[in-house]
């Protein structure tokens, strides 16, 4: 079992200046090549495989990324529409948990999140400064956060995925 903070349990403070935002969007950008060179080359039964019941499996774990992608997209038509909270993520994971993403070919998982994700970083592309210092609250943290801030949240969710990848690559080849 990880040892590292549950994602449930993480906080954020966001005190950087509106001006990183290129900084913030890179590693948003680069998500989906960083998760096919993590698992670049891996046997299916390590793919597959669970750490222990109700674990997700490496396979798993790449394709909760995309089920998860019209999330901040979503959430990024909630800045520009002015809304004052952000729609709330499903804490379940019930799409992922429904997927069957063992069951499909891993080519297909990474291909389906390359897509969504520049689907996102279009978006993000095209807005200005400006829109990057809008206002609203996230549901579960209960805390004001600003479009930058999202993105940065969102980068470090895609980060914590990858580093659990990168634990149970270790675990299974010794």
């Amino acid at each position: 079992m990880s040892a590292k903070l549950p994602w449930f349990q993480r906080t954020w403070s966001f005190g950087f200046p509106v001006q990183l935002y290129p900084d913030i969007l890179e590693p948003l950008r680069g998500t989906p090549a960083r998760l096919g060179e993590a698992v670049r080359g891996l046997p299916s039964g390590i793919l597959t495989r669970r750490e222990k019941p109700g674990t997700w499996s490496i396979q798993e774990n790449v394709g909760h990324l995309p089920d998860l992608e019209e999330l901040p997209l979503g959430r990024l038509e909630d800045y520009l529409a002015g809304k004052p909270t952000l729609r709330a993520a499903d804490l379940t994971n019930r799409k992922t948990h429904e997927a069957d993403h063992n069951g499909r070919p891993i080519a297909t998982l990474l291909s389906g999140f390359r897509a969504a994700r520049a689907k996102l970083m279009e978006r993000l592309n095209a807005l200005e400064e400006a829109d990057f210092a809008r206002l609203a609250v996230h549901p579960r943290l209960k805390v004001s956060m600003r479009l930058v801030d999202m993105c940065l949240f969102q980068a470090e969710h895609d980060d914590y995925h990858l580093a659990r990848i990168r634990e149970l690559i270790r675990l299974f080849q010794g």
